[in-house]
């Protein structure tokens, strides 16, 4: 009796998510996609320049909204294979151009296809629970009187091969609405699955796609690597120069007036040896704040479970973090990791006004994937001048990528991917 329980209820979510799903194939997919086909029709007369972007931005928010759901109802992945959206330049050549590099994208086609398989299979597939439930119910609902007046409108009627015209034939038609909702009760939550395997199937890219996109994205994340890396050095000798620096150089000057005053004037000699002292432990704070900016101890030391369990600490809004990570990646992977995490969690407390956040750390299918979710205020994008376009950039040098999920009024998840090998063995707590 409970696993009858047990399977009805499943079954019953199963329909209810399947409604959901078939109004987005229906409703969202099939209003995606006219529109953008239109719009595409008319870049000739210069309208679709400035509809299209917007058009394939709101495709991609859709496409990343189902692969959301996949992953919440059925633990099915289906990585984000898109590059982000170029930055626009301004004017109406760098519209134009923009628009250009997203129409001949190979993503953008792949998910024009989607859509059309959405609109149909994936829609059938969604909606099917439900109808199995809708029409067994129905013929149960004949054996209870109400084949009365639906033979008395139509003379007669037929429930699948069986005509309904008394008594005998309702119950004959409710044993067949009976079978329909045990085969709802049994093949229901599978066919969701089913749902999210076509999508999987239309959303990830083939292999050469894969790899034309990859060499692509490699290309443009090294030179951004080496801007960040001359950026990151100049930030050092910036702070080095300003900081330390001037803090050893004041030290200095203080010990040399000391060697001056100790005969003459013990007593001011002694003052200013403790300003030197204060000077000292000034220049050795601002020298460990460096480091720490650099790499972290915590993170060489314990480990990127561990190091984000620190950064969480220190935040003023509840954090909680999950870590299943059954070793160490490279270091160089650890350290992006570590402050893509920091920047992510940084924008929800000044951003998003989150009451609440939850980070989870985990390596599987050869992928360090961490998703960052708070309950702030939604509405965060990865466009131009958003600091997560710095950690599209970041992840990238590592052929990561970064996914966002914010509608409006939120919850936000920000999920994070890089591909890596834990070879080292475990050495934190997590």
């Amino acid at each position: 009796m409970p696993m009858t329980g047990t399977r009805a209820r499943d079954a019953g979510v199963a329909a209810a998510r399947g409604l959901a799903l078939g109004g987005m194939s229906l409703i969202g997919s099939i209003t995606l996609f006219t529109l953008t086909v239109v719009s595409i029709g008319l870049i000739p007369i210069g309208v679709g320049v400035l509809t299209t972007p917007a058009l394939l931005g709101l495709i991609r928010s859709h496409a990343d909204r189902r692969r959301l759901l996949a992953a919440t109802w059925t633990g099915t992945g289906i990585p984000v294979a898109h590059r982000p959206l170029p930055e626009r330049r301004p004017g109406v050549a760098g519209r134009a151009g923009h628009c250009w590099m997203l129409v001949k994208s190979p993503t953008t086609w792949r998910d024009l296809r989607w859509l059309l398989i959405d609109m149909t299979a994936g829609a059938a597939t969604a909606l099917l629970p439900a109808s199995l439930f809708g029409e067994g119910l129905f013929g149960v609902l004949l054996l209870l009187g109400l084949w009365k007046p639906v033979v008395r409108a139509g003379g007669g009627y037929w429930y699948e091969f069986v005509r309904v015209d008394g008594w005998g034939t309702a119950a004959l038609a409710a044993l067949v609405g009976a079978g329909w909702i045990a085969v709802g009760l049994r093949f229901g939550p599978s066919l969701i699955r089913v749902h999210f395997g076509i999508t999987r199937s239309w959303l990830i890219p083939t292999r050469e796609a894969e790899l034309g996109e990859r060499i692509d994205r490699l290309t443009e994340t090294r030179h951004d690597a080496v801007d960040s890396s001359a950026a990151e050095l100049r930030r050092i000798e910036r702070d080095l120069h300003d900081g330390a620096q001037a803090r050893l150089v004041a030290m200095g000057m203080n010990l040399s007036t000391v060697e001056a005053l100790i005969e003459k004037d013990p007593a001011q000699a002694r003052l200013v040896l403790s300003m030197a002292r204060a000077s000292s432990a000034e220049a050795l704070s601002e020298l460990r704040d460096l480091v720490r900016g650099i790499h972290p101890p915590v993170l060489a030391e314990r480990g990127l479970g561990d190091a984000v369990r620190a950064l969480a600490l220190r935040l003023p809004v509840t954090t909680e973090v999950e870590v299943d990570l059954p070793g160490r990646a490279e270091a160089p992977v650890e350290s992006a990791a570590y402050f893509a995490v920091s920047e992510v969690l940084t924008n929800a407390v000044k951003h998003a006004a989150a009451d609440r956040i939850q980070v989870d750390v985990y390596h599987v299918e050869g992928m360090l994937r961490i998703s960052v979710t708070d309950d702030g205020r939604g509405g965060a994008s990865t466009g131009a001048g958003s600091g997560l376009s710095g950690i599209q950039r970041r992840l990238g040098t590592f052929d990561g990528v970064l996914a966002v999920n914010s509608p409006v009024g939120g919850p936000t998840m920000v999920t994070m991917e890089i591909p890596c090998v834990l070879s080292s063995p475990k050495t934190s707590s997590c």
